[in-house]
C-alpha cells in the first residue's frame, strides 16, 4: 500500500530537485519497500496518471498479481512510476 501522504512526498522531493536517475535513486533508498520506475510519459499511452504536476506525472502499480499493471488504487500500489513530461 501507498499513502497519498507518501505520493505527495515523493511529488515534493522531485519539485525541488531535478529529475534524473540520480533523483530516483535517492528516492528508492528513502522509501524502502517502494519500487520506483522512471519513464518518459509518452511511454504511458491511454493512461490517467495518479498525481499530475509541471514536468512529471506519477501513476501507482499494483504488482500483488503475476504481471505489474498501473492503478488508481492506493492500497493495492506496490510502486510509483514518475513520468517525465517534455514540452513540445
Amino acid at each position: 500500500m501507498i499513502s497519498s501522504e507518501q505520493l505527495q512526498r515523493v511529488a515534493a522531493a522531485i519539485r525541488s530537485g531535478t529529475l534524473s536517475e540520480s533523483l530516483v535513486a535517492t528516492l528508492r533508498s528513502e522509501n524502502p519497500g517502494i519500487h520506483f520506475t522512471y519513464c518518459m510519459d509518452d511511454d504511458l499511452p491511454n493512461h490517467e496518471p495518479v498525481l499530475e504536476d509541471a514536468g512529471f506525472n506519477l501513476y501507482l502499480v499494483d504488482g500483488r498479481e503475476h504481471c505489474l499493471r498501473l492503478t488508481s488504487n492506493y492500497e493495492h500500489a506496490t510502486g510509483i512510476v514518475i513520468a517525465e513530461v517534455l514540452d513540445d
